[in-house]
Parts: structure tokens; C-alpha cells; sequence
């Protein structure tokens, strides 16, 4: 395959990450099939995307016209009508191997044989996801950064088994999408969560000593490290949950107890305080996500 034959992309998940990924590549001329276990949580998500470009329009940062054209481009769909159609398909479904282990060894069945399926998955190894197809060499890791129409990362992951072809048209595909490319190699938390998930982890236990307050904290990493977000911020717009997922991982795989994750990190998510999508985390937040007290 060649990125010229990339036409149509199918995502798998229509959260906030699946949801970002399926505008961005609307956005730069594919057709684009936002896949959920029910087409009604797809058709939410194809809703949420409308209001997102609605909003474009009314700052006066997208013309009418392209949006249009975006939403043209763009349909909720099932996983059974869209992956025998599409050319690459783009997982995006929460951070649980499990799940994402189903996933694709269903894509797999589903796909056409040259088509390409990549996982936007955090932390997880895309060795692994590979060897559970039997396109091993067509499988690879695209990361999206949140909230992927605005962050201009992809972090592209290539498994033992990926070829140079498809490392190749995927990463063709990450620039045709105007995003900024670095490549990782298969490891657990890959480049990006490898440094982020200690940070965020010496965050919380530096929270828990009662070192400082969660604002203090935050505070020192804007102006002090030059951070555009401090780590709670940060954590909680990406979702504690998601969080948790990718310590778990490292603390795993790698065998090491400065990856152990805080007990306020657990149990902020025991308690279903997950962040912004539920309006509480770290920060309490009112319906427009903006922060109006704290939780810790």
C-alpha cells in the first residue's frame, strides 16, 4: 500500500479521542466511518464533532463551507459495515488490553487484507496487539495527542513485526493530517508517557506529603517549567482513568517501584472522579470544563 490508496479510515471508539481523530482526518479530505460497540454512541460522537466545528465557525477560525464539507466526509457507522471498506483503521478505544485485544483480532477478521490497522493506544505493546492478526507486519502505533485537533504530536510506534512499508505510509498519513511525527521503538509507555506518567505520579505524592496544594503545584509547572498545564490539569483533561491504565502498564512490564502508582491517583478513580468527562478529578469543574473548586 501507498498513501495515495489511503481513502477511506475507519476509527474504532467514539469518545474523545476517537471522536478528535475521526475530525482531524474528515478535516484533511477522507472519508471517515466513526465505529462504537452501539452506532448510537457513534452518532453521539458525530454529534459532539458538529458541535466542536460550530464553534470554529462562530469564532470565525472555519469557514461554513469547510465544515461542512467535514461532516460531508464523516458517518457513524459498525464495525461490520465499515472495516471491509476501509484502508486503514484507527483504534481508539479505552486504555484495556483486553479490550483492545478483541478489537483487533475482529478488525482483522473484518478488514480487507491490505489494509492497515493501527492503535492509538497510550502504553499498551503493539507487539502484542500484532501478534493477535495474521497481518502482523501491517500493524503499528499512532498516538494522538488530547485533544488531538489542536495538539500537533503523533507519536507513531512501530512493533517488532511493523514494516518499513507501513511505518512508511503511516507516517506519510501523519503528515498529510499536518501533524508533527516522532517515532518510538515498542516499549511500555513508549516516548511521550515514559516521561509523562512519573511526573504526574511525583505530582501526587508530593499532594499526598502535603507539600503544597494542588494549585501550587500546578502553578509550578506553568511558570517554573514552562509547562503550558500543570500535571493535575493535564491529568484530569486526559482522564484519570487513563492515567492509572498507563502506570499500571509500566509498573508491570518494567518491574520497577518508582512506577508504582499513588494511592490518591486509585483511589480518585475508585471513586469515579475520572476528570473533566466527569466533571470531577483532581479539580471540580462546571459544565463548559471550567475548574470551580478542587476534590484533594
Amino acid at each position: 500500500m501507498e498513501l495515495a490508496d489511503i481513502k477511506t479510515i475507519a476509527v474504532i471508539g467514539a469518545g474523545q479521542m476517537g471522536a478528535g481523530i475521526a475530525q482531524v482526518c474528515a478535516a484533511h479530505g477522507y472519508s471517515v466511518a466513526l465505529c462504537d460497540a452501539a452506532v448510537e454512541r457513534a452518532e453521539t460522537g458525530k454529534a459532539g464533532i458538529a458541535k466542536q466545528l460550530a464553534r470554529l465557525v462562530d469564532k470565525g477560525k472555519l469557514a461554513t463551507d469547510a465544515r461542512d464539507a467535514t461532516l460531508a466526509r464523516l458517518e457513524a457507522s459498525t464495525a461490520e459495515r465499515a472495516y471491509p471498506r476501509a484502508d486503514v483503521i484507527i483504534e481508539a478505544a479505552t486504555e484495556n488490553r483486553e479490550l483492545k485485544i478483541a478489537l483487533f483480532r475482529d478488525a482483522d477478521r473484518l478488514a480487507k487484507p491490505g489494509a492497515i490497522l493501527a492503535s492509538n493506544t497510550s502504553s499498551i505493546s503493539i507487539t502484542l496487539l500484532a501478534g493477535q492478526t495474521k497481518r502482523a507486519e501491517r500493524v503499528i502505533g499512532m498516538h494522538f495527542m488530547n485533544p488531538v485537533p489542536v495538539m500537533k504530536l503523533v507519536e507513531i510506534v512501530r512493533g517488532l513485526q511493523t514494516s518499513e512499508e507501513t511505518l512508511n505510509v503511516i507516517r506519510g498519513l501523519g503528515e498529510k493530517l499536518e501533524k508533527t511525527l516522532i517515532v518510538s521503538h515498542d516499549r511500555p509507555g513508549f516516548l511521550v508517557n515514559r516521561m509523562l506518567l512519573p511526573f504526574v505520579n511525583e505530582a501526587c505524592f508530593t499532594l499526598e506529603e502535603g507539600t503544597g496544594t494542588p494549585e501550587d503545584i500546578d502553578q509550578g509547572a506553568r511558570l517554573g517549567l514552562n509547562h503550558p498545564m500543570g500535571p493535575f490539569e493535564l491529568a484530569d483533561l486526559v482522564g484519570l482513568d487513563t492515567m492509572l491504565a498507563i502506570a499500571e502498564v509500566l509498573q508491570r512490564e518494567l518491574g520497577e517501584d518508582k512506577y508504582r502508582p499513588s494511592v490518591l491517583l486509585r483511589n480518585l478513580v475508585a471513586a469515579g472522579w475520572l476528570g473533566r468527562k466527569t466533571k470531577r478529578g483532581f479539580y471540580i469543574y462546571d459544565d463548559q470544563g471550567n475548574k470551580i473548586g478542587r476534590s484533594v
